[in-house]
């Protein structure tokens, strides 16, 4: 059998609901194993993550992260993701690591919020402007069809250029559209948290999609103590995520207070209980999701 070769011209063939509904049909078979292998060099770091899963495959992705290529012209990250056959570990595809990427990270956010945030949410707020943000105005866009988006990032040119191609509105003021948003969606960089659980009200829900290192933070502890808080999986956050890590250490949750994670989808858990609940949904991202999105976009590009 001969390898495939799926680049981003395969994302034409991609739906969100399509994507969601793999993700959820992949937390129905057998919990994966997965492994991370992280090297570094000063800024720049080489990414190794594996994940099996029994019944549909196994996977490495492999990522290179040199911040500096920005002064070159040159994508600061580069990489590719293999899919192996899961009977015969045969090598099945070798597929665009970005278009991989895009699709785990905002399907794994719009599985979330097909769950937890109401369905009568009306404004979404970005905070941080960068391509996972541009992603979620096309994921939530699906989910909510009526609502508007409004953008808030440290920087302000930032920001109104996103504005310009998304048409989302520009926020000057973080705690007021913090105040005034439904969903309240988080992708950026930060290591000191940015949203403040007194601003929060009832009904919200909170997206964290950055702070993916145990250095990084989104939301202060008051936010992680006032919300239901939801994972995607317990193995690959608890333990390994600063805007889990930190709280847990400075008493305001507990590691029982994580509600649910997608393996618990199928029982009913992983669901808002009441229309004034705070839900906040952890996005980590673990390489067993891009497994199930690589499987997904494969049986996309074959039926093409």
């Amino acid at each position: 059998m001969s390898v495939e070769m799926v680049g981003p011209e395969a994302e034409v063939l991609l739906t969100w609901p399509g994507i969601v509904a793999a993700l959820e049909a992949g937390h129905g078979l057998p919990r994966a194993e997965i492994a991370d292998l992280l090297l570094y060099r000063g800024a720049d770091t080489l990414l190794d993550r594996a994940a099996w899963i029994d019944g549909l495959g196994s996977l490495v992705k492999i990522g290179t992260i040199h911040p500096g290529n920005k002064a070159l012209g040159l994508p600061s990250v580069n990489g590719i993701v293999t899919l192996y056959n899961d009977e015969t570990g045969v090598l099945e595809a070798l597929l665009d690591f970005h278009l991989v990427t895009k699709w785990k990270t905002a399907g794994d956010s719009l599985l979330a919020a097909s769950k937890l945030a109401r369905r009568d949410s009306r404004v979404i707020l970005l905070v941080g402007a960068g391509a996972v943000s541009r992603s979620m105005v096309q994921a939530y866009g699906s989910l909510f069809p009526a609502a508007r988006f409004v953008i808030w990032n440290r920087s302000a040119a930032g920001a109104e250029a996103f504005a310009a191609q998304t048409g989302a509105t520009v926020a000057s003021d973080l705690q007021a559209a913090v105040g005034q948003a439904d969903i309240i969606c988080t992708a950026t960089m930060s290591s000191e948290p940015l949203i403040k659980g007194a601003w929060l009200r009832p009904g919200q829900h909170l997206d964290l999609i950055g702070a993916y290192t145990p250095a990084m933070r989104e939301v202060d502890d008051a936010a992680m103590a006032r919300a239901s808080v939801f994972v995607d999986a317990r193995a690959t956050t608890v333990h390994h995520i600063g805007e889990i890590i930190d709280p847990i250490a400075h008493g305001a949750m507990t590691e029982a207070d994580v509600r649910a994670d997608f393996y618990d989808l199928a029982s009913g858990s992983f669901a808002r209980r009441t229309d004034d609940e705070i839900t906040l949904a952890k996005n980590g991202g673990g390489a067993h999701l891009d497994l199930m999105t690589a499987a997904y976009i494969l049986e996309r590009w074959r039926q093409r």
